[in-house]
């Protein structure tokens, strides 16, 4: 039996992910705090709300796999253009690469951004998946580092002078929107009694967080979450999402 503290799974977590790059990254920051599998399957390619893709793609696959699921979602979202190209940077990427993605801000002086992370985590195939949020702020550069991980070339951070590509893996590590997202997980998984939310692994500088009024059954619609952190404090109910 799975175990990481406060949530007890008969059935390690299955992270659904066919990217190598983005596997590596998962089970870096989240170390041995939660033990999980990977598997790639054939979702269907949606479109909506970062929220409402990731938590119908976790529903899908939890129904596949007929267990614990966690599945991700990532946007890149250029403040210009009201969000774009958000939940679709994928296809954005493929079509335009780099400088093609740099060139859609040429005619604009607002070059700012953000990276935006949805976890969503469903607990079988009858449970309403429970959604995690983690955002980055930064600006588009022109491309810088290795061409091995998506858009990193041309992501920098607010408060850094390199991208997230020529960041060293443990640096990007610490303040990625990946991390914070994975940090609101880690802290549902590891303390549904309301005890402290840290890891080493997985922190947002220091990142001390309280979760509170969990019920038993965690996956409920009517779960109401109280996230209390140095930098906020909110109460998201019943829409199931916690955001960083």
């Amino acid at each position: 039996m799975a175990a990481a503290r406060g949530l007890v799974l008969s059935r390690p977590v299955t992270f659904v992910t066919g990217n190598a790059k983005k596997l590596e990254e998962v089970r870096a920051i989240l170390g041995n705090s939660i033990p999980f599998q990977s598997l790639k399957l054939d979702l269907p390619e949606l479109q909506g709300e970062p929220e409402d893709i990731s938590k119908e793609k976790a529903r899908m696959a939890a129904v596949q796999v007929n267990g614990p699921v966690l599945v991700e979602d990532t946007c890149l979202c250029f403040n210009a253009l009201k969000g774009l190209p958000g939940p679709y940077i994928k296809w954005f990427l493929q079509k335009l690469g780099h400088e093609g993605l740099n060139n859609l801000l040429m005619a604009y002086d607002d070059k700012s951004a953000y990276a935006l992370c949805v976890f969503s985590f469903a607990a079988g195939s009858n449970s309403e998946p429970i959604t995690f949020s983690g955002k980055t702020p930064g600006k588009i550069v022109p491309p810088r580092g290795p061409n091995d991980f998506g858009w990193d070339p041309i992501f920098e951070p607010d408060g850094y002078d390199q991208t997230y590509a020529q960041m060293p893996k443990e640096e990007k590590n610490k303040i990625s929107h990946r991390s914070k997202s994975l940090a609101l997980g880690l802290g549902f998984a590891t303390d549904q009694d309301g005890g402290v939310v840290a890891d080493a692994t997985v922190t947002r500088e220091r990142l001390v967080g309280f979760i509170r009024g969990v019920k038993n059954d965690c996956c409920s619609s009517s779960l109401s979450i109280r996230v209390v952190t140095k930098f906020s404090h909110r109460s998201l109910c019943p829409k199931n999402r916690l955001i960083l």
